[in-house]
């Protein structure tokens, strides 16, 4: 009896749309535009995510970021906010009424200004990789 062993298909699939560089599309999700062409919208509201780019048609919408994006935006909030803090406090130890009112509506503003690049830039991470959900049904 002649033996054969098994061999798994190791042969990469092609996507249908462009595949830039990683840092190409990041940088295409950071500035809002589709990562893998980078000429169409990536977004369809403030953080909603388009189905499919209108250009090259990629899959945008099967890259599900979830809970990534409000991790690295407070991440990068704190290491913005907190050093301030602590370098005002240390300065002349203002009353805590106004350190609040300063860096509550700073901490507010840098977080919302930087969630949608964020989740941009993660999107694009994700398609560079493939990490697309499979199901499209529970998109």
């Amino acid at each position: 009896m002649n033996h054969v062993r098994w061999q798994p298909d190791r042969s990469v699939a092609t996507n249908a749309w462009p595949h830039p560089s990683l840092v190409t599309a990041i940088g295409r999700g950071l500035i809002g535009r589709c990562p893998a062409c980078g000429k169409a919208h990536l977004f369809n509201g403030f953080l909603r995510v388009a189905n499919t780019c209108q250009n090259c048609k990629a899959p945008l919408g099967l890259a599900r970021a979830d809970d990534a994006p409000p991790y690295f935006t407070i991440l990068v909030t704190a290491h913005i906010v907190v050093p301030l803090l602590v370098m005002v406090d240390r300065m002349g130890q203002p009353p805590i009424w106004l350190m609040s009112a300063i860096f509550v509506p700073l901490t507010l503003f840098v977080a919302l200004g930087l969630l949608r690049p964020i989740k941009g830039g993660t999107v694009g991470l994700m398609l560079n990789l493939n990490m697309l959900k499979s199901d499209v049904a529970e998109t």
